[in-house]
């Protein structure tokens, strides 16, 4: 389901950039149109493929199998280098844009920092705006798809010619009902959280970019670390007192080889590297400058509480991934 809901963005981003290639077809090569054509098509192959065979256990032709697995795991990890180097340069030139003259913008892009002949052409007409503007909102569901794909192969890769001990595992099948009372309580915790943080952000991102003044723009940063960090905090506490629970739940741990698990596990502590980085420079950044403010010592407070979420809640995951069911 995930990956469908993706692949629908990625094929919506893909006709966007047909629409605004098509826009300079007198000035771009045929391979700049040609591109979001054979990605869309390979979007809908491989979202068809892997619905229909991610549960399957390959026990023929192991070596093409995994040939060909490897293969469009690769393309993918290809694909999202392709993405975030394309949404990092359409960054960087609009921060120069805003930072220097144009006449000084189209001298660098003769120069050498021209990624690609689109910068040359001009963009005048409102639908081409549009097509601009929304292909280039709609790269982080291309680059979420790859990534998800990615796992997706890399599970069906380990599991080509695996058997599995159906008699050692206990198939427990889950009994969801919406409304008993803490499942409910939980989503309707969740979707007051969710609402109200696209709500704080659309303020701030508003009052931030759009705002002159100094102390509105204090106030926006003042709202937004202050609800990030009762946020933390309250999810702090949440993984604590589950991993609590833990304890007095006693239960065997599971420690049979789990390609699926493994890989979660992984992609796990990988995504919260990237985390733990961004705090800890923050840290040293509020650390090292001066003055010291009130919007210092919020931001350094996020920043800790950012650390501590993530690891109870790596912790309390991966304790829960390995727990035996009932």
């Amino acid at each position: 389901g995930g990956l469908i809901l993706f692949a629908i963005f990625s094929l919506v981003m893909d006709v966007f950039k047909i629409g605004y290639y098509s826009s300079f077809y007198s000035c771009l090569s045929a391979i700049k149109i040609i591109y979001p054509i054979v990605q869309a098509i390979f979007v809908v192959v491989q979202t068809y493929f892997l619905w229909v065979s991610a549960k399957d256990c390959i026990h023929v032709h192991l070596n093409v199998t995994r040939c060909g697995l490897m293969l469009t795991l690769t393309t993918n990890l290809a694909v999202w280098m392709s993405a975030v180097t394309d949404e990092s340069v359409h960054k960087a030139h609009s921060k120069l844009k805003k930072n220097m003259t144009e006449e000084i913008f189209r001298w660098l892009l003769k120069v050498g920092m021209r990624s690609s002949s689109v910068e040359e052409c001009n963009c005048n007409s409102q639908i081409c705006q549009i097509f601009k503007n929304g292909y280039f909102w709609l790269y982080p569901f291309n680059i979420e798809y790859s990534l998800f794909a990615s796992a997706m192969v890399y599970v069906m890769w380990k599991n080509v010619g695996r058997f599995i001990d159906h008699h050692s595992h206990h198939i427990q099948h889950l009994k969801f009902r919406l409304f008993r009372r803490t499942f409910f309580v939980g989503i309707m915790l969740g979707l007051i959280i969710l609402v109200s943080g696209l709500g704080v952000l659309i303020l701030y991102e508003v009052q931030v970019n759009s705002s002159t003044e100094s102390s509105k723009k204090r106030q926006a940063l003042t709202m937004y670390y202050i609800f990030n960090i009762v946020c933390l905090s309250l999810m702090s506490l949440v993984c604590i007192g589950g991993s609590v629970i833990y304890r007095f739940d006693k239960r065997d741990m599971d420690r049979h080889k789990n390609p699926t698990r493994t890989l979660d596990v992984a992609l796990l502590m990988g995504a919260a590297l990237g985390q733990y980085a961004i705090s800890y420079y923050s840290i040293v950044a509020i650390v090292a400058s001066t003055p010291r403010d009130a919007i210092s010592a919020l931001n350094l407070t996020y920043a800790l509480l950012m650390i501590a979420q993530h690891t109870f809640q790596n912790v309390f995951i991966i304790e829960g991934l390995h727990r035996q069911p009932p």
